[in-house]
């Protein structure tokens, strides 16, 4: 019987013998089979090992993730342990799951409120919830799925056409360039900051006095799924105006130089007004009220300005606030007219003030 021969240290075998691939549904998933065969030289090689050099398209975490799920066999028999030993020549048919990546690059039937398109542009009002790019645990179900269906021919164009992006939860207007060029002339307008976007926020506390906050932005340094002011990061200026005073919040309106990621929910809670309803910014701001209760960031990108890429003239388009922001404020104010009522009080009314009564109906005279 021969034994395998333990090698350690050895170069991954470099190619398949007859490898073939074909696609099937065996497991009820997106699969592609691939029928591979070991290198007679392989003996005493680990199985992920030797898997690594016939599909080095694949990392070696993912090739281990696929045989622990039971989707490699060998010799027709499953095997679910990357350590396993081979002997070499043994018949390998692995059922690789499709890269959730390849995912991002399909048409989705997804509703889109398009508020201007034409040959160059497509001017998109984002709901809230809609991620914009696929990335990590949205790979689908995405902006860009939406508009490689909308418009087909934006699989041609690199991200199909998007140049900004706003958060998931922030709604708003956003620019597509439906063309080459016209991505190429929206980056530079972006670059050249001519073009023109501007939000409504409700930040936490009483702000004082509008003004610019120019602080640069970068990942944060313990918490890297957030941003933060930090020293090195990129360049980041918001200015901010005062809208509306409330007891607990202030309705802010900001415009942008430049286009971080977060940047307003950053600056804000840099300054000690962190976002009503942010979810991730504003945690450590104890001391400032929390504000109206609210399932997302108060957040919408009301205006957006820009040179036309073909006409060169200038547009701008603008987005009346979604209903639940609407509502919200709606409500706010509502309440400040009853506070100020209440401060009012019947102590402040003159009992001698003279009232003149009208009745409607006459005063019961018959004549």
């Amino acid at each position: 019987m021969k034994i395998p021969q333990k090698k350690s240290k050895s170069p991954a075998p470099s190619a398949a013998v007859g490898t073939s691939v074909a696609t099937t549904t065996g497991r009820g998933d997106d699969s592609t089979s691939l029928a591979l065969a070991a290198p007679a030289d392989s003996g005493g090689l680990r199985l992920d090992h030797v898997l690594a050099g016939l599909l080095p398209q694949h990392s070696r975490n993912r090739l281990q993730g696929w045989i622990r799920e039971g989707r490699v066999k060998v010799d027709g028999k499953p095997v679910s342990e990357p350590k396993h030993k081979l002997w070499g020549g043994e018949a390998i048919n692995v059922e690789a799951a499709l890269e959730e990546q390849v995912s991002a690059l399909l048409p989705e039937a997804i509703p889109l409120q398009v508020i201007f398109e034409d040959e160059t542009l497509i001017v998109i009002d984002k709901p809230a919830g809609l991620v914009v790019h696929p990335a990590a645990g949205n790979w689908s179900g995405t902006l860009l799925n939406a508009l490689l269906y909308h418009a087909p021919q934006l699989s041609s164009v690199p991200r199909a056409g998007i140049v900004h992006r706003l958060d998931k939860d922030t709604s708003g207007l956003l620019v597509v360039a439906k063309t080459l060029e016209a991505q190429t002339d929206l980056v530079r307008q972006l670059q050249a900051r001519t073009v023109k976007r501007e939000y409504q926020a409700l930040a936490r506390g009483q702000v004082e006095r509008g003004g610019t906050v120019d602080a640069p932005i970068g990942r944060h340094p313990i918490q890297r799924t957030k941003m933060a002011v930090v020293m090195g990061g990129k360049p980041a200026r918001t200015h901010y105006r005062i809208v509306e005073r409330f007891s607990t919040c202030t309705l802010i309106e900001c415009s942008l130089e430049t286009g971080r990621t977060h940047q307003i929910r950053v600056h804000l809670d840099h300054i000690g007004h962190p976002l009503v309803g942010d979810p991730v910014y504003g945690r450590s701001a104890n001391r400032v009220p929390r504000g109206p209760a609210f399932d997302r960031q108060f957040l919408h990108a009301r205006k957006l300005g820009l040179v036309h890429p073909a006409s060169g003239k200038s547009m701008q388009w603008k987005s009346p606030l979604p209903d639940d922001m609407a509502d919200l404020l709606d409500q706010l104010r509502l309440d400040a007219a009853m506070e100020a009522d209440a401060a009012l009080g019947e102590d402040d009314y003159d009992d001698d003030h003279e009232v003149e009564l009208i009745y409607e109906y006459g005063d019961g005279d018959d004549d």
